[in-house]
């Protein structure tokens, strides 16, 4: 009995550390929506929309409605799940791949309250040399309102997303014309990382390197 109460207690113990030092539910939910996406029919098409179902629980909420911070972790297991499904996980695998988001942009446009049933809609949009952008969509199933959508940058590290679909489809994939609106938020993305190198001063050093080099 001794014993017992001992191993019970290090293993609440070892719970009691990892809860306090990790966000566990993110890992566990993380490993189960890559399991359950193996047991899914795949997406063949990988510019295809992929849905997922989704329900508003007291975790989820502050105030009445959907705490703002969720929606972008929804969106993090519904890339997970795009990913596993469509082939860019096993792609990544093979060429020795990592990517990373590089921005996000959300807009909400109407709460999803306490309750309430959604279908997160995810899509690869486009994509350049270094990363792809998506679009991921709230729709509420109460009417069918898109409640918020968000862009994201995925960047690719070591790898490009082109050699990333040829090994998916075994032919170079045309990249589909850019949105007007996605063009803007890319803008935006350039314009801020070029101010913010200026701040820091790496202008002016790349500059210096330049003309030392001439």
């Amino acid at each position: 009995m001794t014993k017992t109460r001992e191993m019970l207690l290090w293993v609440l113990g070892v719970l009691l550390l990892l809860f306090s030092s990790l966000d566990v539910w993110y890992f566990v939910r993380a490993a189960v929506t890559v399991v359950r996406a193996w047991f899914q029919k795949p997406v063949w098409d990988v510019l295809g929309e992929q849905s997922v179902s989704g329900r508003i629980l007291l975790h989820d909420i502050d105030l009445g409605h959907m705490n703002n911070a969720r929606y972008l972790r929804e969106c993090d297991f519904a890339r997970f799940s795009l990913y596993s499904r469509n082939g860019v996980f096993k792609a990544c695998r093979a060429l020795r791949a990592t990517m990373v988001v590089g921005a996000t942009t959300i807009r909400l446009r109407r709460a999803l309250c306490l309750g309430e049933a959604f279908e997160l809609r995810t899509r690869i949009m486009v994509w350049d040399e270094k990363a792809f952008y998506l679009e991921q969509r709230f729709v509420s199933c109460r009417d069918g309102l898109v409640a918020a959508v968000m862009l994201c940058k995925q960047n690719v590290m070591r790898s490009s997303p082109d050699k990333i679909l040829q090994f998916l489809c075994k032919r170079k994939v045309e990249c589909p014309d850019y949105p007007e609106d996605l063009q803007h938020w890319i803008s935006f993305i350039s314009a801020s990382s070029q101010a913010l190198r200026a701040q820091s001063g790496l202008e002016d050093k790349t500059g210096a390197q330049e003309d030392k080099d001439k």
